[in-house]
């Protein structure tokens, strides 16, 4: 008997394909009314910190790593204030994604519904008939771009985990116990980090099979322990003995800002996770509390750390903050740490990617074959992500032109224009109106100037960028500071 899946289904619901969206509203929702529900199921949901656990860790990711860099970009004044307004920004986003399926779930009378079912439900409700028409296509853009933004994340991840593990076994023998400064070294490796790859992926494949979110919460509470642990490590070294900031340049230029931009929306990953964990809470009605404290903590977390680094590091801070820590037992530890805490949330961001496309492999099979066909595609998801990485060799500029598209799109531009769609009809004000269409309008920009920045970088030559990739490791710990999107090797 296959568990509760993240976006909400019922166990002993039979999944249902994209394709059955575009049959009548009426039969669409049949399959997720609130009798398919048993009370011991909503008994089992998830608790107030389960949930807090889940969306702390679904947000701090490898972004966190560069965000002292993306605060040199912005400047020291400028950074702060749009890094906390992009943060507003965010969880105002995620305030209407909920609100918006949560008027659709009442009108609709259902139980609930994911990201991909609100925008196509949504649209089938709207008063435009061509859009009604093709509503089941807000279904299929979003679920798209949620597997390409969760699996790219995955890949970034299985990347960043190889690239720690090869650095702490191949510097084991020059780490000393005297915490100075971290000097430039080249290196040669000794295993090429494949290997290292190849060395995680049973583990990776493993962790996957975990599918109730209950038992992961486990797991994730190690990762935001260990998470938390380096974070420690990072303030301990970064509030000691802060040089005058004076020096430093309070507004960037507009050209280093746009990089700026892009890693700050690229940093709050978990907005594909909010309506699942909402949908697998105890008591739904808690969630609003929940996710206006845990992005608050996060908010802070983001502007503390960022502005921190760079006036610690100044004009040296390096594309990833643990380059410029010293090159010692004590925070080569953060290196650990933090590799336990993405490892663990590789399992939380795979979730979404998966619980979109098993559904629709496991309805062409047999009851009887429904879990191997299950485990077959979670083992072939994380063999992909883990190929990308091997074969890809500038993954990340790859992941920061997809993560620019999808991103940018998830987190800004639909739903505002979700919002349009589903209350636009009931009198919205003009003042809410012109909101979203700002909010898109800045969004669209963000996917804009990311995308030009990735492609940009993806055209340099290779030695000319910080590409975390196979091929840069060779040199694997000379940098540049020219594009801040994902962590360089740490």
């Amino acid at each position: 008997m296959l568990k509760t899946s993240l976006l909400g289904r019922d166990e002993n619901s039979e999944p249902n394909s994209l394709d059955n969206e575009s049959k009548s509203l009426s039969e669409s929702s049949s399959n997720t009314t609130s009798e398919n529900v048993p009370a011991a199921e909503e008994a089992s949901g998830l608790s107030m910190m389960q949930t807090l656990i889940h969306l702390l860790k679904c947000n701090i990711g490898t972004g966190l790593l560069g965000l002292p860099l993306a605060m040199k970009n912005a400047g020291l004044l400028v950074g702060p204030i749009s890094l906390l307004a992009i943060g507003v920004l965010t969880v105002h986003c995620m305030v209407i994604l909920l609100n918006c399926a949560h008027h659709l779930s009442q009108r609709l009378q259902k139980t609930f519904v994911n990201y991909g079912e609100a925008m196509m439900y949504g649209l089938k409700t709207c008063q435009n008939a061509w859009l009604r028409t093709h509503s089941v296509w807000g279904r299929y853009i979003v679920s798209f771009l949620l597997i390409i933004t969760q699996l790219g994340f995955c890949s970034v991840y299985f990347m960043f985990i190889a690239d720690n593990l090869q650095q702490m076994v191949e510097e084991a023998h020059m780490v000393s116990n005297s915490c100075h400064p971290r000097k430039i070294l080249v290196l040669t490796p000794i295993l090429d980090i494949r290997f290292y790859m190849l060395t995680i992926l049973p583990f990776l494949i493993l962790l996957v099979f975990i599918q109730n979110l209950k038992l992961l919460s486990i797991f994730s509470t190690l990762a935001n322990i260990t998470t938390l642990g380096s974070m420690a490590l990072i303030f301990e070294y970064i509030v000691q003995g802060i040089p005058d900031p004076s020096n430093l340049p309070l507004m960037a230029s507009w050209e280093t800002f746009l990089l700026f931009f892009g890693t700050a929306i690229f940093t709050f990953e978990g907005v594909g996770m909010v309506l699942p964990l909402k949908n697998q809470m105890k008591h739904p009605q808690q969630f609003s509390f929940v996710l206006y404290l845990g992005m608050s903590l996060i908010i802070i977390l983001y502007v503390c750390l960022g502005t921190l680094g760079y006036m610690k590091f100044g004009s040296s801070t390096q594309a990833s903050i643990t380059l410029n820590l010293p090159n010692c037992w004590l925070y080569q530890s953060v290196k650990l740490m933090y590799s336990i805490g993405i490892f663990f949330t590789y399992a939380l961001q795979f979730h979404v990617p998966a619980e979109i496309i098993i559904p629709i492999v496991i309805s062409q099979v047999s009851e009887s074959w429904a879990l191997f066909a299950d485990l077959s595609v979670r083992t072939a998801l994380v063999c992909l992500t883990c190929v990308s990485a091997i074969l890809i060799p500038r993954l990340d500029l790859v992941i920061s032109l997809v993560g620019s598209v999808s991103s940018s799109a998830l987190a800004l531009i639909i739903p505002p224009l979700l919002e349009l769609i589903t209350f636009y009809p009931e009198d919205m004000s003009c003042v809410t109106i012109a909101k979203d269409i700002m909010i898109s309008i800045l969004g669209l920009l963000g996917c804009v100037f990311g995308t030009y920045q990735a492609l940009y970088e993806l055209i340099q030559p290779i030695n000319h960028s910080i590409a975390n990739s196979t091929v840069s490791m060779h040199n694997y710990l000379i940098f540049s500071n020219s594009s801040p999107f994902l962590p360089s090797p740490v």
